[in-house]
C-alpha cells in the first residue's frame, strides 16, 4: 500500500513538471501594476478580461450585482473577483487608510460587490484562493463604499491605474468598459519615514555621521520625535562616526535643543563650533538666527563670516541682511551695492536690485 502511494505521488510530480507555461484561459491577460506612495509600496496582481463586443452587458450581467451563489466552491454569497481567473490581490508594505479607514500592511484578496451607484470594495485576508468561489465574510479585513464614475470612452481590457498622486496619497481606480471604480489610499509618510530611519540606522548606513544627521534633520523639519532625534545627534556628533568635527552635525543638535526649549545649550554649542563652519554654513546659521528673531546675534555672525571670507557675494549680502534686520539701512545699502557688483548671475542681481529699492525707501528687505 505504501509503495502504491509513493508511486502515485511520483506520477503527480512528473505530470506537474511536464506541464508547459501557457497563457491564462479565456483569452484574458495577466497583469501587475505597482507604485510607491510616499515610502509605501503598493502592488496589484490581476487578470484582465476583455469587453469583446459585450458593451452594455458587463455591469450587472457579466459582473453580477452584490453577492451571489456562483454554483461552485463553498461560498453562497460571493462578490466579484475584480478581474478574471485567480482572485485579484493588492499588497501594501505599510499600514494605510482606504477611504479614510485603517488597513494594516499586508497582502489582500480584492473583491467588489457591484452596485451601479455605490459598489463595495472588499479587502480580504484570504489572498490565495481562486476567484471568489471560497469567499467568506469572516475573512474581510475591510469593506468600504465607493462611488462609480462614468467614462466617455470604453476601456477594452480591464486595468488598474494610480491617479491624483501626492506625496502621501493616491487614488487607485479599476477601469473597464465605460465604468471607473476608484478608491483613495493615504499613508502616514512622516511615521513611515521615521520607522525607515530607525531600521536603516541599524545597518551599515548607520556607520556614517551623515545618516544620523539626516534622520535628525527630518525630525526637525516635521516637528516630530524630537527627543528621539536628539539621541540621533549623539551619534551624529560622536567621534565614532566622524561627526565630532562637523559643523552640520552640531548645528542640527543646536536646532533640536532650540525646539526643545533649551536655547542656552543651543547657543553654547553654536559659539563653540562656529569656527568649524564654512562660508555657506555660517551664512545659513545667521539666517536661522534672523528667523528666531535674534537680530543682533545674526549680525555678529554675518560680520564674522565676512571677516573670514571677505568681499564675497554671500558675505557682502549677508552683511546687508544683518544691518537691514537691525534697521541700519545706511550700512545695509552700502553692502547691498557692493554685493550687486559681484553678484554671480541674473537672478541674484535682480534680487539685490529689489532689495536696494526697499532699503532706499527705508524698509527692511528680509
Amino acid at each position: 500500500m505504501k509503495r502504491i502511494f509513493l508511486l502515485a505521488c511520483l506520477c503527480i510530480a512528473m505530470i506537474s513538471e511536464a506541464q508547459l507555461t501557457s497563457a491564462p484561459p479565456g483569452g484574458n491577460k495577466k497583469a501587475m501594476v505597482g507604485e510607491q506612495i510616499g515610502l509605501t509600496k503598493v502592488v496589484i496582481n490581476y487578470n484582465r478580461p476583455g469587453v469583446k463586443g459585450r458593451e452594455g452587458k458587463i455591469w450587472g450581467q457579466l459582473v453580477h450585482a452584490g453577492f451571489v451563489d456562483q454554483g461552485f466552491g463553498s461560498s453562497k454569497a460571493a462578490p466579484w473577483r475584480a478581474g478574471a481567473n485567480e482572485n485579484t490581490t493588492i499588497e501594501f508594505s505599510t499600514d494605510v487608510l482606504i477611504e479614510g479607514q485603517p488597513l494594516p500592511a499586508g497582502t489582500y484578496g480584492f473583491f467588489i460587490a457591484w452596485d451601479a451607484n455605490e459598489p463595495t470594495a472588499i479587502f480580504s485576508k484570504n489572498s490565495g484562493a481562486w476567484g471568489s468561489y471560497y469567499y467568506k465574510e469572516s475573512d474581510d479585513a475591510l469593506r468600504v463604499k465607493v462611488k462609480t464614475q462614468a467614462l466617455d470612452k470604453s476601456v477594452e481590457w480591464l486595468k488598474f491605474e494610480f491617479m491624483n498622486q501626492t506625496d502621501s496619497s493616491a487614488t487607485i481606480a479599476l477601469l473597464w468598459e465605460k465604468v471607473m471604480i476608484p478608491f483613495k489610499v493615504e499613508v502616514d509618510l512622516v511615521k513611515a519615514q521615521i520607522e525607515s530611519y530607525r531600521a536603516e540606522l541599524q545597518t551599515r548606513k548607520g556607520f556614517r555621521w551623515e545618516a544620523w544627521n539626516e534622520a535628525a534633520l527630518y525630525a526637525i523639519q516635521h516637528n516630530t520625535n524630537l527627543e528621539e532625534a536628539l539621541l540621533w545627534t549623539d551619534s551624529a556628533t560622536s567621534s565614532t562616526f566622524g561627526g565630532n568635527n562637523q559643523f552640520q552635525a552640531w548645528s542640527t543638535r543646536a536646532q533640536l535643543l532650540q525646539k526643545l526649549g533649551r536655547g542656552k545649550a543651543a547657543d553654547d554649542i553654536m559659539k563653540k563650533y562656529l569656527p568649524l563652519a564654512n562660508m555657506q554654513e555660517m551664512h545659513q546659521y545667521a539666517r536661522q538666527l534672523l528667523q528666531l528673531g535674534k537680530k543682533k546675534e545674526a549680525l555678529e555672525v554675518f560680520k564674522a563670516n565676512h571677516d573670514k571670507n571677505p568681499n564675497q557675494f554671500t558675505t557682502l549680502f549677508g552683511l546687508a541682511r544683518g544691518y537691514s534686520a537691525n534697521a541700519d539701512y545706511q550700512n545695509a545699502l552700502k553692502y547691498a551695492k557692493l554685493a550687486l557688483v559681484v553678484a554671480p548671475n541674473g537672478p541674484n542681481k535682480t534680487f539685490v536690485e529689489g532689495s536696494i529699492k526697499k532699503l532706499e525707501a527705508g524698509t527692511d528687505f528680509n
